[in-house]
């Protein structure tokens, strides 16, 4: 989760480091800090609360150096305090460490470390870590100081040691150790949280993700499970495997540009982000419908699809939000394929024990294809034998490297921790998941699916129609800011969207609200409703209207305020309801791509009028890189 950044070269480090900390602290912003030798002696500043507080905390001091690191921090061990912010130093100050994600097996190292006579002074699992290094180097050559064969030229004391410690360690890490007086070179290591290393002209970046290293350079290299790279700004990067394999760094040139991690004159990410939707669903379907034809080509499933048209079965796993638009997925690949669908919670995956066949087909979703959860699962399916896909939006990324194949969504950095581009475009990736193998298996009509492709297409410009009810939507989320509670009804595939439109209001606005099936309403939730309780129905017109109408009257009976999401031109609805947003006709299918947009703008709005932080709601990080 937390965030990490690094730099080695000849320009001052600490403005670096600052702004790559700014533009990563979607991942973590609990606590900030810097490390960065100057005059030989390794600098150390952190701080509790944002990037901000670190820089006012920093204040007027002139810090030089053009090597350092630093590190934005979403809390596991330990409360978010001064103390437990990174840097993390050894006994003697000569190292410096940060650190993303989680030593499982922290807490018998420590026990081990403190019987060496090693002192701690956070809670945290990193600084462990970083005394564990520590111990292994001050270890590593004793009783051999003169053989040779254990001090080798080209592999320098601390890479070893890094190298070594590694091998105890169980569980996730993303880390870069800087050494007292060396001037020229830092460490980087992977293994379950994402590294990449950005390559300039006698320069190394290392950081989170690529977006503080765009400006600087387009050349990098991601780092990969169980590699340990040396990043010397004199000389070309070394890496080695924790036992010892040199591996050959492969270089990539990014696509990203820095515009689309700016705000672009938007108040908020989260707020861009939205009105991005119809550019970034253009881009997600972009080559992938033959015009003539209408044929759908999904090139990363193009090797498997005969396995997926043979499996038992479909087994979609994500988390959040992702889970939310794979159970979409279910709906459309089963109405239009007719092939089996199971969706399940990542994070629950693993624990069930469940029974995964070579006929199974896992699709992992996750925006950033690093969430820990998801990928863990999908180690369980490769060792069943299943074959894995992807669907992600981060090239390059953790789940596209561990999977057999997949399909971008291409929805362009999002920012904002909470995901709204990232849903719509994964939502289009299977739908057109759906077309391909109802093409393939004949079972929608030429018609239909024709129907189906022109609508999809539509949806761009339905979205722009839709992000023109901003100011109508702002004027119902005035009546319902100060609410405390809210129920989100919807049937069909407007279901999984009532449960995504109350995870956005929960995310960034810390109301409790909770989505439901509109018909288990009058199993239980019925008895919360009240004068003062709002009620978000979906109601369009192609998908068990009429139902969701007698539902709507249930609630009206008992009082409650009603909000209700109806196509253009609905007249039964519009009599009951409290407020009407419409949308634009449109098939079943495509529904959910259209539903979902005034949720997110009703959640914005509420979350601003509450003075909430819309891209860096409390507790939450964007990429969940821990279990």
């Amino acid at each position: 989760m937390c965030g990490i950044v690094a730099y080695v070269g000849s320009r001052r480090a600490y403005p670096i480091l600052i702004k790559g900390l700014q533009r990563l602290e979607y991942r973590g912003y609990d606590s900030a800090g810097v490390g960065i030798i100057d005059d030989c002696k390794i600098l150390t500043y952190k701080k509790d609360g944002k990037v901000s507080d670190l820089t006012d905390f920093v204040g007027e001091n002139k810090i030089n150096g053009s090597i350092g690191i630093g590190h934005t921090r979403w809390a596991t061990h330990g409360p978010p305090n001064q103390v437990n912010s990174h840097p993390h130093s050894s006994s003697d100050g000569r190292f410096s460490l940060i650190h993303n994600g989680i030593i499982e097996n922290y807490a018998s190292l420590k026990k081990v470390l403190e019987n060496k006579g090693h002192q701690f002074k956070s809670d945290t699992d990193s600084e462990v870590l970083m005394h564990l290094i520590e111990d292994v180097y001050n270890n590593l050559f004793k009783g051999v100081e003169n053989d040779a064969k254990f001090k080798k030229e080209d592999d320098k004391k601390l890479f070893k040691a890094i190298r070594i410690a590694l091998n105890e360690v169980v569980g996730a890490y993303a880390i870069v150790v800087l050494e007292e007086g060396n001037k020229d070179e830092f460490y980087a290591a992977r293994k379950g949280s994402p590294l990449v290393i950005g390559v300039g002209n006698n320069e190394y970046f290392v950081a989170s993700d690529a977006s503080p290293i765009i400006e600087y350079t387009n050349k990098v290299i991601y780092l990969k499970d169980g590699e340990v790279a040396r990043l010397n700004k004199n000389e070309d990067v070394v890496i080695k495997t924790i036992d010892n394999k040199k591996q050959s760094p492969y270089i990539e040139e990014l696509e990203q540009s820095l515009e689309s991690i700016e705000k672009g004159g938007f108040d908020h990410f989260m707020l861009k982000e939205i009105f991005e939707q119809p550019k970034s669903i253009i881009d997600t379907m972009r080559g992938r419908i033959k015009p003539k034809t209408n044929e759908i080509i999904l090139g990363g499933l193009k090797d498997h699809e005969s396995r997926i048209l043979a499996a038992d079965r479909i087994i979609i796993i994500a988390c959040g939000t992702s889970w939310h638009a794979g159970l979409i997925g279910e709906y459309l690949i089963e109405d239009l394929a007719r092939i089996n669908v199971e969706v399940e919670y990542a994070s629950e995956f693993r624990y069930k024990n469940p029974i995964i066949t070579k006929k199974d087909v896992v699709i992992a979703i996750s925006q950033s294809g690093e969430t820990a959860d998801t990928l863990a699962a999908l180690e369980i399916a490769k060792e069943n034998g299943a074959l894995t896909l992807g669907i992600c939006n981060v090239v390059g990324s953790s789940i596209t490297r561990v999977t057999s194949g997949g399909t971008y969504t291409h929805a362009g950095p999002e920012i904002g921790v909470a995901s709204t581009k990232a849903f719509t475009t994964q939502v289009v990736v299977l739908l057109l998941i759906a077309l391909r193998f109802s093409q393939l298996k004949k079972t929608v009509d030429v018609e239909n699916y024709n129907y189906l492709i022109n609508e999809l297409t539509l949806v761009p410009e339905k979205i722009e129609d839709l992000l023109k009810l901003n100011d109508q939507i702002k004027k119902i989320a005035e009546k319902f800011k100060d609410s405390s509670n809210f129920l989100y009804l919807g049937r069909g595939l407007n279901f999984p969207v009532a449960l995504e439109g109350a995870l956005k209001l929960k995310e960034i606005s810390y109301i409790h609200a909770e989505g439901y099936p509109a018909a288990e309403m009058k199993h239980g939730p019925i008895a919360l409703i009240d004068e003062e309780m709002p009620i978000v129905v979906i109601a369009t017109r192609k998908d068990n209207y009429q139902k969701v109408v007698s539902n709507i009257q249930e609630v009206k009976a008992r009082g409650g305020k009603l909000i209700a999401i109806v196509t253009e031109g609905d007249i039964e609805v519009k009599e009951i309801a409290d407020y009407c947003i419409e949308i634009p006709k449109c098939f079943r299918e495509i529904a959910p791509l259209l539903t979902i947009i005034p949720l997110q703008l009703l959640s914005y709005h509420i979350a601003l009028m509450r003075n909430c932080n819309v891209d860096q709601p409390r507790n939450l990080a964007k990429s969940v890189t821990v279990e």
